[in-house]
């Protein structure tokens, strides 16, 4: 399987990406925390670890390490606007429950 974006999640990214004047890429990953068990984390990659999967869709890399790629393979990033809110959401095929609040998640 794969990581996938929405063309509204690439075109976020590219322009934080450009703003920011460096990266390679967005790292997406998984740590143990929330209410539900397991949190997503998003961060600016500057390096790709020789342990790393890479995902490039829509001309942006998205970077995985192993331990979050089991929880997290298959995933759609979507980058959302609802009213004064916007943000990333997770669109994730092994995710069984999730809390209210769509920050955490369990498998």
């Amino acid at each position: 399987m794969a990581i996938t974006l929405t063309s509204s999640a690439a075109n976020r990214v590219q322009s934080f990406l450009a703003n920011r004047g460096k990266g390679v890429g967005l790292r997406l990953g998984v740590k143990t925390s929330g209410c539900s068990g397991m949190a997503y984390v998003l961060e600016f990659a500057d390096t790709i670890n020789d342990e790393d999967s890479v995902f490039e869709d829509k001309n942006v890399k998205v970077i995985v390490d192993k331990k979050s790629l089991v929880y997290i393979d298959g995933t759609e990033l979507d980058f959302v606007k609802e009213g004064l809110n916007e943000g990333f959401k997770f669109n994730n095929p092994n995710a069984q429950n999730e809390c209210g609040c769509g920050e955490s998640f369990n498998v």
